[in-house]
């Protein structure tokens, strides 16, 4: 089935790494849980769950109607601008050093992308990074600068790799 998108384009994203052992062993409370309740009212295939059993958008395929956003109980799920491709990918909003226990890529508040951040687009709110959209310019220095990789270019092009250790 063909939708036409209005411009400009938006679609959902999922706002957690999945990528911690935090949320395998489901101790990270803000992360995605895994239920698959996005995935089972998305009527477009635009949401999966990826090898990490966290839930990831195809923007190709999303239209942006907000069903996913509202199945969500962990409320992990938001729509954003798709001509935005810089995404905070934590949602955690405990302190710094309760967040970096609980997951190696959660965001810790630690400001660094704010202060990167040339337009002022993104705030650290409750202890999380939050990007303001149209304001950001999607440079990619707070994914760039981000001690921790919560921040992610969804290009793939201007996020550093973390190494593990």
């Amino acid at each position: 089935m063909a939708v036409k998108k209005r411009f400009p384009y938006r679609a959902a994203v999922v706002a957690c790494n999945g990528s911690c052992p935090a949320r395998a062993a489901n101790e990270c409370r803000y992360g995605c849980a895994g239920c698959g309740n996005c995935v089972s009212v998305c009527r477009f295939g635009a949401v999966f769950m990826n090898e990490n059993g966290t839930a990831q958008v195809d923007e190709e395929k999303c239209i942006a109607c907000g069903m996913c956003v509202r199945a969500c109980p962990q409320e992990v799920i938001h729509l954003h601008e798709c001509a935005n491709y810089i995404v905070v990918r934590c949602s955690n909003r405990d302190e710094g050093k309760a967040a970096g226990k609980v997951c190696e890529v959660s965001c810790i508040g630690c400001g660094i992308c704010e202060k990167n951040c040339t337009a002022e687009a993104i705030k650290v709110i409750g202890h999380c990074a939050v990007i303001q959209e149209e304001a950001c310019l999607s440079c990619g220095m707070c994914a760039v600068r981000c001690p921790r990789g919560a921040i992610a270019d969804l290009r793939g092009i201007l996020t550093r790799r973390q190494e593990r250790r």
